[in-house]
């Protein structure tokens, strides 16, 4: 899958490094999940298309945009006196110059705001390192307004979310809130910046999380990779250190140092602000310029370099680091220009085409034909000033000579003239249909149109860009292979297990030493049409033998999303099969009796559709999600996702693959902390029945596993009870004739959900090697989600979480014990726990725990105060919408709730009992169930 997701490219690099300073941990991610994956930034038009770039395209003739130099010393208009309001869309500066781009959008009651400044990491001068990223971390503390946590617990309380993410061209502050806030949203934002106090002691305090933070980063092999990646693509630009800095230059930020970088670089204008969502524009601009319009510049900003980043001829070079990893990671990097070059859009495809998904060159060839690696993936990163093309694996360390080999030979004979035209054409495709989905929620929408604004691709970006995407050809695919995809451009970073770091650089050169001997120097957007017999409001339809149909229309955009999801899953498991609902998950959609692998991905990737399977410990899920115009291809009585289900192939090289694959995700859970504690998580609190399994299931038990034994299983899921949502824009006769033919087979009593018992062990230590962090779990049963006191759980979970939260504020604010410190709820029908969590050094494990023993004392002792009940309650109103914008999560709630028994509406209705809550049942709540004497400790220690 491409990584163009439409103005995430600097966010996602932040996200990638650790530096985005908010992390919610989820309840039960899968151990087996891939690692978080950078997402490049929309197609961006060039300042100058060449005649032949223009001369190659049959599609429609580029905008105006197109044909002008971006510049970002023009000066700016003046704003016209009425601030007009084309189509919901107002861009206009205030007379300071700070730029105001709002965009009405009804779709929900929320607004999703954005300010952005050009003062990322890549403006800070030489010893500052970090700066940029350690001033986005002290925002959150004391301001002019607000005392220390009042910046997030002003957002959360109105039930919104709050944070900011520092990245090399820019530093975003965010505010996601309910429309009706929208106002506090700028308040909040315009007093976290200029109205921080910069206290030396809460300085203090927040370096010590962000040393934390960093040490972190160093655990995680996908971040280890990219700073030792930008050191040496980047080399002599003031990308190649990271943002988060350094230790010494961390420590050596003050006050003063902090004041004088916002003065120096947060000037009006160079800034922009975007407010997307069901708003009154021209209200905005007002609110604005009575919020913004007091600031004033007193220096001119000057523009950063963006001319072409050269190849480096010098290479090429090598870095390595051993440590215990259970696995070899590795990426080849080679410098190329950056987003407002003319090659930005080639190279883009260029990616996809190499190792964009199962369907590239390298994944079929390394993964899929070679089995040589467990995963390939190529991404372009390209920024103001320059970029990186980065091909990375991870693999066993026993076939890193085979794969390196392979490799090598296959970048020596890259031609473009090799791809047929029917993979341009779906890489092309691909990265059109991320231009348009990054629309489906208001914070994609607001990411986009702010990427656009900020770069100086203006209103017309997106469509330039499309314009650009379907005119790249062949020719200026070679020009890219030829001027950048060389040997003397390649840098390569290394990871091998292991403590002995001289055999490391030993395998780095070795490697080096084999490239240089090895490698001698459109598809027209179709109109969607109107929907026959389209449903109108969401409807129930009861097929009978416990199969049911939800439909949710969602006329907003061409596309929609279904969800069938069945009872079973791990409840279908024998002890024995653990790791067996995964597997047939994972082959179920490879393969079927009429197409191969490559022939159903193919088929898939042309209509720029997705399906996935997925299991569950009570449910197995399969969705898809595709444009509307390839409604019947993707669901029709004979589409793609009646194929699967009924012709699942499970084809003995397919099952193989998907075991080799699980196998390598199990491995890579023990190189990362926090997953291979939810790996564990459960089967040391429910050692019997199928709540505690290992999801993934053990090595030797899934190695083991036959075709036959994924058909079995797949047999035995399918006849079991189903409930099918679709949401967006879909025919209501052709879906319910799909659900009627699926649902023309035995229908098999589904399994009983269980009441489990829990673990008369109550302390797990699991120890990863040469790690700086412990973390910290602490775990307090609680009861299932049907039961009365799940409102106040709700509750007091909330108050608990976020930036505002209890947790957040006494251990990370006050006692800066760690970076990331959260709770999470789970719950299943009958069972469920509230964890808290915190990874922190190891010196500071008693300290931390007795921190949480406080938390845990003060809230039985007194509950919540009506402030923080309040703010709890507008958080989770505000996160129910904030979540179910997408189509896809839509249709996946109403799945899920009518298969586990649940009422459709079940989490409206639970957000109504929230709201009628008093201090009294939370505190009751907290008071019989954060007892001490009844928790779970699991710790993962270096």
């Amino acid at each position: 899958m491409t990584r163009r997701l439409l103005g995430y490219l600097l966010v996602a690099v932040a996200l990638i490094a650790g530096y985005v300073y908010h992390i919610k941990i989820q309840p039960e991610p899968a151990a087996q999940a891939p690692a978080v994956q950078a997402v490049q930034a929309p197609a961006a038009p060039s300042p100058a298309p060449s005649p032949v770039t223009d001369s190659a395209s049959g599609a429609a003739a580029p905008t105006a945009a197109v044909k002008q130099a971006v510049s970002a010393q023009a000066p700016a208009p003046a704003p016209a006196p009425d601030v007009p309001v084309k189509d919901g869309r107002l861009l206009a500066k205030l007379p300071n110059g700070l730029t105001v781009l709002v965009q009405e959008d009804k779709r929900f009651p929320l607004v999703a705001e954005r300010l952005y400044v050009r003062a990322g990491s890549a403006y800070e001068a030489k010893g500052q390192e970090g700066i940029s990223h350690l001033l986005e971390h002290m925002v959150f503390n004391s301001t002019a307004k607000r005392p220390k946590g009042g910046v997030a617990a002003a957002i959360e309380g109105a039930g919104g979310d709050t944070n900011a993410a520092t990245s090399f061209d820019y530093t975003q502050y965010m505010a996601d809130l309910p429309s009706a806030q929208w106002k506090l949203g700028l308040d909040v934002i315009q007093d976290m910046i200029f109205g921080a106090k910069f206290d030396p002691e809460e300085l203090e305090k927040e370096k010590k999380v962000v040393i934390s933070e960093l040490e972190r980063g160093l655990d995680e092999p996908g971040q280890r990779l990219f700073q030792m990646s930008q050191s040496q693509v980047w080399r002599g630009i003031p990308y190649r250190h990271p943002i988060i800095g350094f230790k010494d230059t961390v420590n050596a930020v003050t006050s003063e140092s902090l004041r004088a970088y916002v003065k120096r670089l947060y000037q009006p204008q160079s800034m922009l602000l975007v407010v997307v969502g069901d708003v009154d524009a021209g209200e905005v601009y007002r609110e604005a310029k009575t919020v913004f319009g007091s600031l004033e510049n007193d220096r001119p900003v000057l523009p950063a370099d963006m001319a072409d980043l050269p190849a480096n001829t010098g290479g090429p070079e090598a870095k390595a680091a051993s440590g215990n990893w259970s696995k070899t990671s590795l990426r080849l990097d080679f410098a190329v220009p950056g987003m407002h070059s003319a090659k930005d859009v080639p190279l883009e495809i260029l990616a996809d085409l190499l190792g964009g998904g199962r369907t590239s060159k390298f994944y079929r060839k390394f993964v899929y034909e070679l089995q040589l690696a467990d995963d390939v993936d190529v991404s372009a990163i390209t920024l103001e000033r320059g970029g990186m093309l980065s091909v990375e694996a991870t693999l066993d360390p026993d076939k890193l000579p085979a794969f390196w080999e392979a490799l090598v030979k296959e970048m020596a004979a890259l031609k473009a003239e090799d791809f047929t035209q029917e993979e341009l054409d779906r890489a092309k495709l691909n990265i059109e249909d991320h231009l348009y989905r990054a629309k489906e929620t208001l914070r994609g929408l607001a990411n986009k149109v702010a990427y656009y604004q900020f770069f100086g691709f203006g209103q017309d970006g997106e469509s330039n860009a499309i314009y650009n995407v379907r005119s790249t050809d062949k020719a200026q695919l070679q020009g890219l292979i030829g001027a950048y995809l060389q040997p003397g451009n390649a840098s390569l970073s290394l990871l091998t297990p292991g403590s002995d770091q001289a055999a490391a650089d030993a395998s780095a050169q070795a490697m080096l030493a084999g490239l240089k001997s090895g490698w001698p120097s459109t598809a027209q957007a179709e109109a969607v049409p109107q929907a026959v017999g389209a449903a109108q409001e969401p409807e129930v339809v009861e097929l009978g033998g416990g199969r049911t149909v939800v439909l949710l229309p969602d006329p907003t955009m061409p596309y929609a999303s279904v969800t069938l999801t069945w009872r079973g899953g791990d409840a279908l498991l024998t002890p024995a099969q653990q790791g067996l609902g995964e597997l047939a998950a994972k082959a179920l959609t490879r393969s079927t009796h009429k197409r191969n692998a490559h022939q159903l991905e193919d088929y898939l990737a042309g209509r720029a559709s997705s399906v996935a399977a997925s299991t569950g410990r009570d449910t197995f899920t399969l969705s898809a999600r595709y444009p509307a115009r390839f409604a019947h291809d993707v669901i029709g009585v004979n589409g793609v996702l009646a194929e699967i289900v009924r012709e699942p192939a499970f084809a003995a090289p397919e099952v193989e693959r998907a075991k080799k694959i699980q196998l390598a995700q199990i491995a890579e859970a023990s190189d990362r902390p926090t997953s291979l504690a939810f790996r564990h998580l459960f089967p040391f609190l429910y050692p019997q029945g199928h709540y505690g399994y290992f999801r993934a299931g053990q090595p030797a038990e899934v190695a083991a596993f036959t075709p036959d034994d994924a058909v079995a299983f797949w047999n035995k899921q399918r006849a079991m009870p189903w409930v099918m949502a679709v949401c967006g824009v879909f025919d209501r006769k052709a879906v319910l004739e799909l659900a009627a033919s699926l649902a023309s087979g035995e229908t098999l009593a589904a399994p009983a959900i269980p009441d489990p018992q829990w673990s008369a062990v109550r302390d797990m230590t699991l120890t990863l090697p040469e790690r700086n962090q412990t973390h910290l779990f602490w775990i307090f049963p609680v009861p299932g989600k049907l039961s009365e006191d799940t409102p106040a759980l709700e509750a007091l979970n909330t108050a608990l979480a976020g930036q505002g939260g209890l947790l957040f504020q006494d251990l990370r604010d006050q006692q800066g014990l760690g970076y990331s410190v959260s709770s999470f709820l789970w719950q299943a029908p009958h069972t469920g726990f509230l964890a808290f969590y915190i990874g922190t050094s190891p010196e500071k494990e008693q300290q931390a725990m007795d921190g949480f023993k406080a938390v845990a004392a003060e809230l039985a002792a007194k509950g919540l105060d009506e402030g923080r009940i309040s703010r709890a309650k507008n958080s989770l109103e505000g996160e129910y919408y904030q979540e179910r914008q997408s189509l896809g999560s839509r249709s996946q709630e109403a799945a899920s709730n009518l298969t586990m028994g649940y009422p459709l509406n079940f989490d409206r209705e639970l957000l109504g009992k929230i709201r009628t809550l008093g201090g009294a049942q939370i505190e009751a709540a907290a008071r019989k169930y954060l007892d001490p004497s009844k928790a779970y400790l699991l710790k993962i220690v270096p």
